[in-house]
């Protein structure tokens, strides 16, 4: 398969092409590196990104940031930056990309495990996961020509726990390769509208 993965040189990106089969060609899109650069919540961005690179048979999402601070201290355009980032910028991806994926391929999004999880300060990153996971079930009813959508919402990697020190406290880390591998669930397998928890 041609795959396309925004956000492929983090941590969760680098996860997520580990657990492919080999085999596949790897187009990897970043903000600021990979083999194409594009800006998720610029849609002319988006738009030229599908462009330059043209069919592919899935494209996988690892990219976007969610806001983390106290909720007493937030402000509304801190929280609306959040939602632009990571829920808008994966949105994009599908709403302007699926006319440049082939017949029966797919789209994985990923979210995360504060939505049914919260910590302190994570009030934002949680709205934006549950955003995600509510979208792709949603979107997955009407997608067209046979086109896959799901989610991989994965708790706190190991390799992000000195990152994220201190605010998951009691969280067990879950490892790149059981997150990889629910990455190719989604992207080698047949499931769709399913949100696929990595907890």
């Amino acid at each position: 398969m041609r795959i396309l993965v925004v956000g492929a040189e983090g941590t969760v990106g680098q996860a997520a092409i580990g657990g492919l089969r080999a085999g596949h060609e790897i187009i990897k899109a970043g903000r600021k590196s990979g083999d194409v650069t594009v800006d998720m919540m610029d849609a002319a961005s988006v738009s030229a990104m599908y462009a330059k690179i043209g069919k592919v048979d899935a494209v996988v999402c690892t990219a976007g940031h969610s806001y983390f601070g106290p909720i007493d201290t937030m402000t509304p355009t801190q929280f609306l930056d959040g939602m632009k980032d990571k829920v808008m910028g994966m949105v994009n991806l599908v709403l302007l990309g699926h006319p440049h994926v082939n017949d029966g391929g797919s789209f994985t999004l990923t979210s995360g495990i504060l939505s049914r999880d919260p910590i302190r300060q994570g009030a934002n990153a949680a709205a934006c996961d549950g955003a995600l996971d509510a979208f792709v079930i949603s979107a997955a009813i009407e997608m067209p020509r046979g086109i896959r959508i799901n989610a991989v919402s994965p708790g706190l990697l190991q390799e992000a726990e000195q990152k994220y020190d201190g605010f998951f406290p009691g969280h067990d880390a879950v490892s790149s390769r059981r997150v990889g591998l629910a990455f190719a669930k989604s992207i080698e397998g047949a499931i769709t509208g399913q949100v696929i928890k990595v907890d």
